[in-house]
């Protein structure tokens, strides 16, 4: 498969992605890296690079948060993120978009799995 093609379509669902799972829980940048390798298989697997541009939008667009944690004994502070109130209705509306985009691509494709 071409990779590029590939990216593309991953880049368009990462913020939704990262929204999810910090709707479950605070989550440090690392700490969610490892989370969204895990839950996708490896699908997902993705550099800070790439990761802290999209926390620094969502962050500026009032959808997460983020806080330090305190330091104890030898372990490192961390920057722990969090999804807002603005950021769980969002969320909602991400995941009705995405519902109603998926199910029409996968009509085009002719892959009709509510038939």
């Amino acid at each position: 498969m071409n990779v590029k093609y590939e990216r593309q379509l991953k880049k368009g669902v990462l913020e939704i992605i990262v929204l999810q799972l910090l709707s479950k829980e605070k989550m440090y940048g690392y700490q969610l890296i490892m989370t969204m390798k895990e839950l996708s298989q490896g699908m997902f697997e993705m550099r800070e690079g790439t990761l802290y541009p999209i926390l620094y939008r969502l962050e500026d667009d009032g959808l997460v948060k983020s806080e330090w944690s305190e330091q104890k004994d030898k372990e490192i502070s961390r920057k722990y993120y969090r999804i807002t109130e603005d950021g769980q209705k969002t969320l909602i509306e991400l995941r009705s978009l995405w519902h109603d985009f998926s199910k029409n691509v996968n009509q085009i494709l002719g892959d009709n799995d509510d038939e």
